[in-house]
């Protein structure tokens, strides 16, 4: 299965170069002020018209249709043939992915839960056996790093994706820190594309495991 995936488009999608696949993953951030439902049709409209077979697509905290109407956000999505995940899952050929759109609080923005507590509880709901993991932020220290001082990172999630071990973690919401990693047989892909001047990130999943084909250099900070 070959996966192509990015974050942060901010309605910028037209300006990129977008690689054929399998699948193709949005983790988050499709819109850039998100309280107007055209600019969720528009990015709905192109992700429709990829020759993707299946895209896959997680809300990120600038996507309020989501939260303000999310009946009618969800049937733009839906509409188009468009998998949307919000704390649950979907399989495709076999492989199982879950989505999950919240992060720690940052700003006034969707999808903010306090540290601790009401994150674990969301974080507790991915299951075991996942195989793609996509959240719109971080783990702690993992990709988190920006101009700003320390890690923005989620400690609960890290925990929970340690303890139900995919094999691929997705995630945007972080501009400056996109890249790949690998920790403990876990391959972790911050795949923001920063408002398309970053191109997106190819991963083939294979019985052994995720191999990257197309990791694009991180931004300066």
């Amino acid at each position: 299965m070959r996966i192509v995936a990015v974050a942060d488009t901010h309605t910028f999608h037209h300006e990129l170069t977008v690689p054929e696949g399998d699948v193709f993953v949005h983790a988050g951030d499709l819109c850039r002020r998100g309280k107007d439902l055209r600019e969720l049709e528009d990015a709905a409209d192109w992700l429709h018209a990829l020759p993707h077979p299946t895209k896959v697509v997680v809300a990120g905290n600038h996507d309020w249709m989501f939260l303000d109407q999310p009946e009618r956000a969800r049937a733009v999505l839906a509409d188009r043939g468009i998998r949307y995940l919000q704390d649950s899952g979907t399989e495709i050929d076999g492989v199982t992915f879950w989505g999950s759109p919240w992060q720690p609080e940052f700003n006034d923005w969707a999808f903010n839960l306090p540290r601790g507590r009401p994150l674990a509880e969301r974080w507790a709901l991915i299951p075991e056996g996942v195989d793609v993991l996509v959240t719109h932020g971080p783990p702690l220290g993992i990709g988190d790093t920006n101009a700003m001082p320390g890690r923005h990172g989620c400690e609960d999630l890290l925990t929970r994706v340690r303890e139900v071990r995919p094999k691929l973690h997705l995630f945007g919401h972080i501009h400056q820190d996109g890249g790949l990693w690998h920790r403990d047989g876990i391959t972790y892909a911050n795949v923001t594309t920063w408002e398309c001047e970053r191109a997106p990130t190819t991963i083939t999943l294979t019985p052994t495991g995720p191999h990257p084909e197309t990791v694009p250099p991180a931004r300066p900070r």
